[in-house]
């Protein structure tokens, strides 16, 4: 089951999908059907239709006995729509939302931290 969360680092996809991070990064690469945003760290961030997306590869693959090929052709088959749309820098407009809001928070964590240490620093000099 997957837990009920807006993002899930390459760990936690992995462990919910018994799939190996770099088989993970390969698929990403071979299949171009799901590219998780990535954070300022550049850390990889899924959501829940590309968990969705990737146990459907492992169907494919481990137990359906298709190639990589084999499954590409099967995904295509199953949303034709989608293999021929061109594929956007976000998937939709909430993938770029939730990027620009990680960043949002680090940047307003970061000003705090700054404040706080130049209010401290502040209260040093004026007790002298």
């Amino acid at each position: 089951m997957i837990p009920d969360k807006l993002y899930f680092k390459i760990g936690e996809v992995s462990r919910i999908t018994g799939i190996k991070p770099h088989v993970l990064r390969y698929w990403e690469e071979e299949f171009g059907a799901f590219s998780p945003v990535k954070s300022r760290s550049r850390q990889r961030l899924y959501q829940r239709k590309d968990i969705e997306l990737v146990l459907r590869l492992k169907q494919l693959l481990y137990h359906e006995g298709y190639t990589i090929a084999g499954a590409r052709k099967k995904l295509k088959e199953e949303r034709p729509e989608a293999a021929q749309a061109p594929l956007p820098l976000f998937d939709s407009a909430p993938d770029l939302l939730g990027e620009i809001r990680l960043d949002l928070i680090k940047l307003r964590d970061s000003l705090r931290r700054a404040a706080n240490a130049h209010n401290h620093s502040t209260n040093l000099r004026s007790d002298t």
